[in-house]
């Protein structure tokens, strides 16, 4: 008999140029089979088409790219009914495994040796059929529909934002000034995870005009650009979320807070760019007023979970309008050019 095949995106980790739209069989019969709907294109995806980043799986050249998914389970099992509505986890334990992966703390894996789809040595959901373990599925409300591809990002910054409060608390605490740096969909996402606590919040980024402006609006954050210096002279903040990674904005954010401050470092920095810092001085600043600088990456269930429970208590609207292109398939390299105006682009996978 002949098995049908099946459309994926694939790539050469390493080796710039080497995205092609592949037909290949269907995975392995092992784990729940789903049918991916959609998957987010991230700055991650874009590294690993431009050959800086990714692994193959173990004996295999070409790797299936993407990580942000929402997917309908296609043959019921373990519990999930066909038709279910779900987000894969994208990190999975290391095989030893060291104490935070037996704990089920993946996301703070000690010795390197996770797995993630789309990433590091698993194939990622852009494909027309994959089958992840039903221990990394993650069950969304059907009301969530396909903005549930905006579930895995958001769990970046539940993670982050689960992570300031526990260290916050460890003493009498009261903040009510949150700084979110850079308006993409990692920082809007965290703004509005904000938003939903109570927090006064600013976001901050350099672009002036478009759809970023009116998305902080919605939810009653306020936005500013220009010299963040400046702004934070007249409003030091209590908790930022530094989601840019560009190394003026981390000096300025460190130099500029309110005493006893919570940074959380999300966004990853360049290397090859050395900026002076007087680092004594910074220091001084740190100790002398308790202030804690942290960094946070990726997530564990539990956050997959806030993540979903956060998006369905979002207008749909809003998310609607953080999706700034849905992309068919086979037009995939329209996805991976970015636009002035992109905030977030999605590839459609199903019709």
């Amino acid at each position: 008999m002949v098995t049908a095949l099946m459309r994926a995106l694939t790539v050469i980790p390493g080796k710039a140029g080497t995205a092609q739209l592949d037909d290949l069989p269907p995975p392995a019969d092992q784990g729940v089979r789903l049918a991916p709907l959609a998957v987010g294109i991230c700055g991650t995806d874009a590294e690993i088409v431009r050959g800086e980043y990714g692994w193959a799986p173990p004996s295999r050249e070409r790797l299936v790219l993407g990580h942000e998914c929402i997917a309908r389970v296609a043959e019921g099992a373990a519990g999930l009914k066909t038709g279910d509505l779900v987000v894969p986890i994208v990190r999975h334990p290391d095989p030893v495994p060291c104490s935070s992966c037996a704990a089920g703390e993946w996301d703070m894996c000690r010795n390197g040796l996770y797995t993630e789809h789309g990433i590091k040595q698993i194939d990622g959901f852009c494909a027309e059929s994959v089958r992840v373990p039903a221990e990394f599925l993650v069950p969304v409300a059907p009301a969530l529909d396909r903005h549930a591809v905006l579930v895995e990002p958001t769990s970046v910054v539940a993670k982050a934002w689960e992570h300031i409060e526990r260290i916050g608390n460890r003493a009498h605490w009261q903040p009510r000034r949150v700084l979110v740096t850079g308006a993409g969909p990692v920082g809007l996402l965290a703004a509005l995870l904000g938003r939903q606590r109570g927090f006064e919040v600013m976001l901050f980024d350099r672009v002036t005009t478009g759809i970023r402006p009116k998305l902080a609006a919605a939810i009653d954050a306020g936005y500013v650009t220009g010299p963040l210096e400046s702004h934070l002279a007249d409003w030091p903040p209590d908790i930022v979320l530094e989601c840019t990674g560009a190394t003026p904005v981390i000096i300025d954010v460190l130099r500029q807070n309110a005493p006893g401050c919570v940074t959380c470092l999300v966004g990853v920095s360049s290397q090859g760019k050395p900026v002076p810092v007087d680092v004594g001085a910074m220091n001084r600043s740190l100790v002398l007023e308790n202030d804690v600088v942290f960094g946070s990456v990726n997530a564990n269930r539990r956050h997959y979970q806030q993540a979903a429970a956060a998006l369905a208590a979002a207008k749909p609207e809003w998310l609607e309008a953080l999706i700034s292109r849905r992309v068919p398939l086979d037009r995939w390299q329209d996805a991976l050019a970015r636009q002035p105006d992109d905030v977030k682009v999605v590839l459609e996978i199903a019709a």
